[in-house]
């Protein structure tokens, strides 16, 4: 059961507002002209942007913040004894709903001064929830790929003229950040699983692209994230889902299946597959009648997958296939999602998002294709979260099999306590019992400097990871870019 948010107007307050999923939904309330503010620790091109719409944004935590709707609530209260509760619910309908992430704790001074206030306090996932109600919706979930597979959908549905609201955990370049207000009645959003708010939205289409565990800081076995998976699926007027992962085929039963396999029984399937260098194409069928050719830009068969979940998406609404392979055919991809980030003296360097073992070894095996004969590819990766890291250990040691080079640094924490039982150093050892070449490099800088003496031209660069690693790759692009001086 989601908590009431109220679009009568009622201001906004985020608490983490530069955050990707808090940033979007700001984002979509503002270009609603609801009154919009929030805070963050730093400020970034996401909270400018936020600025530039409107949002008063707060560079720091503190209570204080909330002086910032004190007088409109002071200028509200005059208090007759007869009109004792007209001016208390006025004074009420002024303070600002509250809205905060799962990684905003008790202790926070913004929030305990909300609650002091007596302002209604709301998780991110409830805004969402209600968004998702208000519209026509399609929400992704699934361990892997919902980002890409929500911007693919959003950009289809773009190109086809149906002008979606579009609320992705992830940036793309097609409209220029992580949200976009359409005009529609249709609305594609990321719906997320790592803390269990999956459950609150009950969209018009869901889609399920993968189950695995991912986030044992919230959940100790696999059972438990089926569990909200199915919860969720309940909600679904029309669920979508991949047959090729078994969890999704056995334990939930989609409405409508897809897969990469022609000899299943899936709804949408796909043959004459090829995968190439600069792309990958098959041949979409339904219900055992050839639609046409899909083309994509995009690398490797998850994303071909993801692809064919955009398919099934667009003919449940009505579109044509040529509508629908046309604007997939030219989606370029979320950021950080093998983003090509420059190159420099032949060396390309590669930004990715990937943190769990599974979507590793997809996009190094994604690299390994497009890379050239003779070609190194090179991994740098940044391990999230030391429970991540220590459940596991054994499938990060086996996920780096398509590179040639291996860079590990220490563990980004997200937040979490360090409890010392494990560190990207003893990562790092048990990827060398399997790989020959594995460096550990425990800081940024560290890093940097380690690249610049060793990259080489012709090397295929990918830093892996939810963390800040991608921050080194300017400084290094930078650093190989200046020119040799000359030594007397």
């Amino acid at each position: 059961m989601t908590n009431s948010v109220d679009f009568s107007g009622r201001p906004f307050h985020f608490i983490g507002i530069g955050g990707i999923g808090m940033s979007a939904l700001a984002y979509v309330l503002a270009k609603r002209q609801f009154p919009v503010s929030g805070s963050d620790l730093r400020a970034n091109h996401i909270t400018h942007k936020l600025e530039s719409i409107g949002a008063h944004i707060f560079d720091r935590q503190e209570a204080s913040n909330l002086e910032f709707f004190r007088p409109q609530v002071l200028a509200n209260a005059v208090v007759l004894n007869s009109q004792e509760q007209l001016a208390t619910t006025t004074t009420k309908s002024k303070l600002p709903q509250v809205i905060c992430s799962t990684a905003i704790n008790t202790n926070n001074l913004e929030y305990k001064a909300a609650l002091e206030l007596g302002c209604p306090i709301l998780h991110r996932s409830d805004v969402l929830a209600a968004l998702i109600a208000d519209y026509y919706s399609i929400a992704v979930a699934g361990t892997h790929g919902k980002t890409t597979t929500s911007s693919m959908i959003g950009y289809m549905l773009l190109q086809a003229g149906l002008d979606p609201t579009i609320l992705v955990g992830g940036e793309v370049n097609a409209w220029s950040g992580n949200a976009r207000l359409g005009q529609s009645q249709y609305l594609v959003a990321e719906a997320d699983e790592s803390d269990g708010s999956l459950i609150k939205h009950a969209p018009e289409i869901g889609i399920i692209t993968n189950i695995e565990l991912d986030h044992p800081d919230h959940y100790d076995t696999l059972e438990e994230v089926i569990d909200i998976f199915q919860t969720f699926a309940k909600g679904c007027k029309t669920l979508i889902g991949s047959i090729d992962c078994v969890t999704v085929r056995d334990r939930l039963q989609p409405t409508i299946s897809y897969s990469l396999y022609s000899d299943t029984d899936a709804d949408y399937t796909v043959t004459n597959i090829d995968y190439r260098a600069d792309g990958t194409t098959a041949l979409v069928w339904e219900r055992g009648k050839a639609l046409g050719v899909l083309k994509l830009r995009l690398l490797s068969r998850h994303n071909l997958s993801n692809a064919l979940a955009a398919v099934a998406v667009g003919r449940v609404l009505g579109l044509e296939f040529g509508e629908i392979a046309k604007g997939i055919a030219t989606f370029e991809g979320a950021r950080r999602r093998f983003e090509l980030r420059g190159e420099v003296d032949g060396i390309t360097f590669i930004d990715d998002y990937a943190h769990h073992p599974s979507e590793i070894r997809v996009t190094l095996a994604a690299a390994s294709l497009q890379a050239r004969p003779g070609q190194r590819v090179v991994a740098i990766f940044q391990p999230h979260r030391y429970s991540r890291t220590l459940t596991f250990l054994e499938e990060f040691a086996e996920s780096f099999t398509h590179a040639d080079l291996v860079v590990v640094t220490d563990i980004y924490s997200a937040g979490e306590p360090n409890l010392g039982q494990i560190s990207g150093e003893h990562l790092a050892g048990e990827i060398a019992k399997r790989h020959s070449q594995v460096i550990y490099q425990p800081t940024l800088p560290s890093v940097c400097e380690f690249l610049v003496r060793t990259l080489r031209p012709g090397d295929l660069t990918l830093f892996l990871g939810a963390g800040n690693l991608n921050q080194v790759i300017p400084e290094v692009i930078a650093t190989l870019s200046e020119p040799v001086k000359a030594t007397s």
